[in-house]
C-alpha cells in the first residue's frame, strides 16, 4: 500500500511539473514577451495572499520589471492601490493571451478613498509595470503576449 501511494505521488508530481522537467524555483522571476518583442521581467503572484499584497510597499520598480498576477481561470477581480507607493500600469490578459484592457493606476493610502480598477472583460492574468510602461513601449489593447516563461509548473 505504501509503495503504491509513493508511485501515485511520484507520477502526480511529474505530471504536474510537465513530465521529466523539474519545477523551477517559485521565487525565480518570469519573463513576458509581448507581440512586438518587448520583454518584461515579472515577479509571480499566483496565490491569493500574493495577489492581495501585490506591489504594496515597493518604493522603486526597475524600468522593465513588474508583477504577473495569475489566476486558475477567467476572473473579473478588481485591483486597487492601497499602500502602493508608486504609480503603475496594469494590463489585463485573457485566456487567448490578448490584452483586453490597460489601466493607469495611482497610489493610495486612504482605505475609504482608494479607487478600484477593473478590466470590464474576463481575464486570466494581470500584469503590472511602472506607470505608462505599456504606452511607452507601444503596447495597446488587442496586442498579445507572444510568450511567458514563468516559474511555475504547467
Amino acid at each position: 500500500m505504501r509503495r503504491s501511494f509513493a508511485l501515485v505521488l511520484a507520477v502526480a508530481t511529474l505530471t504536474a511539473c510537465g513530465g521529466a522537467h523539474a519545477c523551477p524555483d517559485p521565487a525565480s522571476p518570469g519573463h513576458i514577451t509581448f507581440s512586438g518583442g518587448e520583454v518584461l521581467t515579472v515577479r509571480i503572484a499566483d496565490e491569493p495572499d500574493e495577489r492581495a499584497r501585490g506591489l504594496m510597499g515597493v518604493r522603486d520598480l526597475p524600468a522593465d520589471e513588474g508583477m504577473a498576477f495569475l489566476y486558475g481561470g477567467p476572473t473579473d477581480a478588481t485591483f486597487w492601490m492601497k499602500d502602493t507607493l508608486i504609480p503603475l500600469s496594469v494590463a489585463f490578459i485573457d485566456a487567448d493571451n490578448r490584452i483586453v484592457t490597460i489601466r493607469e493606476m495611482t497610489p493610495c493610502t486612504d482605505d475609504a478613498a482608494c479607487r478600484t480598477y477593473a478590466s470590464g472583460e474576463p481575464f486570466t492574468m494581470a500584469v503590472e509595470a511602472g506607470a505608462a510602461w505599456f504606452a511607452d513601449h507601444g503596447i495597446e489593447e488587442g496586442d498579445r503576449i507572444r510568450s511567458f516563461d514563468g516559474p511555475f509548473c504547467d
